[in-house]
C-alpha cells in the first residue's frame, strides 16, 4: 500500500451576523469558525483522516512540501519516515502523520491505539468546555446545561473584572452544587490592555476564588513566564492549568519542571505530534502532575486525542476536553455544524466518559462532504478590540503566530 495524495482541506462556518462578546477590556467578535480535515489518500483505496491546523499556511506546507515527501510512502512504516524542515512545519507533519496513522492501523484491521502502544482503558474522562463572555446568571444557566448532560466539569472563560469573575464563580457554584467540576480558562485576563490584571490581582483573584472549589485556573498569566507561574502556584491554594502555548518540546518540558503547574495541557494534533504527546505524557508523570488534553476544534480532534489518552492511565492522562456548540439547538457556545457534522455518527459518551470505539483506525467515519458543504473563507476568525490603549488585533487558527493588527497581513499571506 502507498500514498497517492496528501490534503489539508480547510472549512469555514460563518454567522449570519457577527457574535459581539463584551468583556472587562474590550470586545470580542467572533465571525466564523475554521476547521481543517488532512486526508491520504492510497491507492488500496484506504484513507486516513486527521484534524489539522485550522489556517492557510499550514494548507500550503501540506501540499507543497509535506504531501511530496509522503506520497509513494507506505503508512505502515510511519515510525521510520524522518520529515526535516522548520518548527511550525515540523507541527504541521505531525498532525498530518496522524492521518497516516489511522490509514496504516485501518490496514492492519487495528484501532489506532494499537500502534500507539495499546489501550489501558477503554474510556476517559470528558469535560465539557464552552462559557464565553457572558453575565453570571448566563454561566450558571450553561453550567446547569452541561451538568444535565452528564459531564463532570465545566470550562468556561471568565473575563469580567475580578469581582465580576469571583460572582460567575459563585453562580455557578450556587446552581451546580459543591462536587460539580469548574475549570476556569482565564487567558483574557493578561489581554486587556492597560485593564489586564496585574499578577498582585491575580494571586489575590485566586486566594478569593478558592471557596468555590475551582478544579484549575488556566492560563491565568501570559504563557511564557513559568517563572511567574511558579510564584503564583506557590502563594495560593488553586490548582493552574496552562500548555496550550508552549511553542516546542524544551517549553513543555521547562514548564512541567519549574513547578508552575498542577495540569499541563496539549493539543497533541496540532503542537507536536503523537510522539511528543506521550514524552510530555511522561514527563508530567515524572513530575507528579497531571495532563489535560487541550481540544479546540472538531470532534474529530476529539476522538485522535482519546485514541492516544486510552495508552495511559487516568491518573497521568485525566481529562479531554469536549468541546460544546450549540448546534441544534444544544446547549454550548455559538454554533459550529461542521465540528458536529465532520463525523457521520456521534461519538458515545456516557456519565461523562467518552466511550472508545473498537472499529479500526480512529474508530469513527468521517462525512468527507461536509469539505464541500462548508467552503473556506480566507481571514481571521474573531477580532479583539481593546479599549486602551486603543488596539483592535486579529486571530487565526495559527498558535504561532502572535496576535496581529486586524489590517495586517500575516495572517492570510
Amino acid at each position: 500500500m502507498r500514498i497517492t495524495k496528501v490534503e489539508g482541506l480547510l472549512m469555514s462556518c460563518p454567522f449570519e451576523e457577527p457574535i459581539p462578546l463584551p468583556f472587562f477590556g474590550g470586545l470580542r467578535t467572533v465571525l466564523k469558525r475554521d476547521a481543517m480535515l488532512i486526508r491520504v489518500s492510497t491507492d488500496s483505496g484506504i484513507k486516513g483522516f486527521a484534524p489539522g491546523p485550522a489556517h492557510v499556511r499550514a494548507a500550503r506546507e501540506i501540499d507543497t512540501l509535506i504531501g511530496p515527501f509522503l506520497e509513494g510512502r507506505d503508512p505502515a512504516k510511519w515510525r521510520d519516515f524522518r520529515f526535516q524542515a522548520a518548527l511550525e512545519t515540523q507541527k504541521t507533519y505531525h498532525a498530518v502523520e496522524v492521518a497516516v496513522i489511522d490509514a496504516a492501523a485501518k490496514a492492519e484491521g487495528a484501532t489506532m491505539s494499537d500502534l500507539l502502544g495499546g489501550r489501558k482503558r477503554q474510556q476517559i474522562k470528558c469535560y465539557g468546555s464552552a462559557g464565553m463572555y457572558m453575565p453570571p446568571e448566563g454561566y450558571a444557566e450553561e453550567a446547569s446545561a452541561v451538568q444535565e448532560l452528564g459531564f463532570p466539569a465545566y470550562k468556561l472563560r471568565p473575563a469580567a473584572g475580578p469581582a465580576g469573575d469571583l460572582r460567575i464563580a459563585e453562580a455557578i457554584r450556587t446552581a451546580t452544587g459543591p462536587e460539580f467540576g469548574m475549570m476556569l480558562d482565564c487567558h483574557g485576563w493578561w489581554r486587556m490592555g492597560d485593564r489586564s490584571y496585574s499578577p498582585q490581582t491575580i494571586e489575590n483573584l485566586c486566594r478569593d476564588l478558592a471557596p468555590t472549589n475551582p478544579y484549575w485556573v488556566e492560563e491565568p498569566l501570559p504563557p511564557d513566564d513559568h517563572q511567574a507561574y511558579k510564584e503564583l502556584n506557590g502563594s495560593q491554594p488553586v490548582p493552574i492549568a496552562s500548555g496550550e502555548h508552549e511553542p516546542d518540546e524544551e517549553s513543555f518540558r521547562d514548564l512541567i519542571e519549574s513547578g508552575g503547574v498542577d495540569f499541563v495541557q496539549m493539543d497533541v494534533c496540532c503542537q507536536g505530534g503523537f510522539a511528543m504527546g506521550q514524552r510530555v505524557f511522561a514527563a508530567a508523570e515524572q513530575q507528579g502532575i497531571r495532563f489535560a488534553f487541550h481540544s479546540w476544534g472538531t470532534l474529530l480532534e476529539v476522538i485522535a486525542a482519546a485514541q492516544l489518552g486510552v495508552c495511559w492511565d487516568e491518573n497521568v492522562v485525566e481529562w479531554l476536553e469536549y468541546p460544546l456548540h450549540s448546534n441544534h439547538g444544544k446547549p454550548g457556545m455559538y454554533a459550529f455544524p461542521a465540528a458536529d457534522e465532520i463525523l457521520t455518527e456521534p461519538l458515545e459518551l456516557r456519565d461523562g466518559y467518552l466511550i472508545m470505539p473498537d472499529k479500526p483506525g480512529m474508530g469513527v467515519d468521517v462525512d468527507e462532504s461536509v469539505v464541500d458543504r462548508y467552503p473556506f473563507l480566507p481571514g481571521p476568525w474573531s477580532i479583539f478590540q481593546i479599549d486602551s490603549p486603543p488596539e483592535t488585533l486579529a486571530v487565526d487558527g495559527d498558535h504561532s503566530v502572535p496576535w496581529v493588527d486586524v489590517d495586517g497581513t500575516r495572517l492570510d499571506a
